[in-house]
Parts: structure tokens; sequence; C-alpha cells
């Protein structure tokens, strides 16, 4: 069983969500973020960075934390979402969005949605970086249903960063690529349950 330390964030929820595609059996623990509780003792032990999400694989004992090793790892331990053939191209689309499709969409959060006011330059420039993420997502969708060809963990790991593309100041009708790919991500049922586990 795949014990699940998380919380409702983009980064804990491609782990639900693949953790539901994949049909495995596992348990969430809820680490409520706006208590603090990432930086208790007890979690600190599994997490060195104090951030979610991390899991512990009972069957081995392994511990993961880091979102994107957390999905090569369930992908690998259950031959899915992860194919040989593809591997590299999934790999990439899956690093840019660990390196920069989250960490700038994150900042949009900060930016343009909690503290907006705060800094014109600051909004700016995240805008900036924004629309360069979705432009980059748009261009790959443009001849292809999912990010590398058939369904994997690179879908999983983008879908929940663009889910909140309001937060962004983003009209998903702006980019119908995007949309398509989005709108047909949200009708899975296991996207649906992996997105409400906590």
């Amino acid at each position: 069983m795949i014990k699940l330390y998380t919380s409702p964030t983009p980064n804990g929820r491609k782990i639900s969500i693949l953790l539901e595609e994949l049909n495995a059996e596992y348990e969430t623990i809820l680490v409520d973020l706006s208590k603090k509780e990432q930086f208790k003792k007890e979690f600190s032990k599994l997490s060195p960075t104090n951030k979610i999400p991390v899991i512990v694989d009972t069957e081995n004992g392994q511990r993961i934390f880091e979102s994107g090793a957390i999905l090569i790892y369930l992908a690998q331990k259950y031959n899915k979402f992860l194919d040989n053939e593809n591997y590299w191209e999934i790999m990439q689309w899956l690093i840019l969005q660990v390196a920069y499709v989250g960490p700038m969409l994150g900042q949009a959060h900060q930016y343009l949605f909690y503290h907006r006011g705060k800094s014109k330059f600051a909004e700016e420039k995240t805008k900036g970086y924004v629309e360069h993420v979705y432009s980059i997502l748009e261009k790959q969708l443009m001849d292809k249903e999912y990010i590398v060809n058939d369904y994997s963990i690179a879908d999983i790991a983008i879908w929940p960063w663009v889910d909140r593309c309001e937060r962004h100041e983003i009209k998903l009708e702006d980019y119908p690529n995007i949309k398509r790919w989005y709108d047909k991500m949200s009708i899975r049922p296991a996207v649906i349950k992996g997105y409400n586990a906590v």
C-alpha cells in the first residue's frame, strides 16, 4: 500500500490522480499547510524540504519526496504511463513541469491571486511567464491528443496546474488546443476522484 502525505494543491493532486489511474491501494494523510503541519518534526523526517507530497511504499519501506520523483517511482512500479518508446519525450515534459511550469504558475498564484496590487513589476513579469507557459503547451498540443502522444505522467503532472488557470488570469478559450486536452482530462473518472482525494 502507498501512504500519501498530501494537501489539495496541484503538486499533491497529481499524485492522487496517478494513484487512482493506477487503481493502486493507497491511504491519504492530510498535511494541513494552513496550520504549518509540514514543519512538524514527524513530517520533517519524511520530507527534508518540508514540502508535500511524500509517499511511503509499505511493501518495501521506500520513502519518496518531490512530486516528479514520486510520479516516476509509481509509473515504474506499476509499469504504466511511462512507456519505453516515448520515455525521454515524457521525461522532458515532466521535468519541464517540475522546473518551469509549476514554479512559474506558482508565482502567478502569489502575485496575481493572493497578493495582487503589491508589485506592478512582479505582476507584469509573472504575466509574461504565464503566457509563455501556456503558449508552449498550446503549441505542443496542436497535433496531439495528449502531451506526448499517449496519456502519460506528463499529462498528470501538468493538468492540475492548468486547472488553476483563473488564478493565472488565463481564459482557456484563448488556447483551444489546451482547452480540448484539459476538457478530455477533466472527465476521466480517476482524475475526478484523485483531484478530490483530500
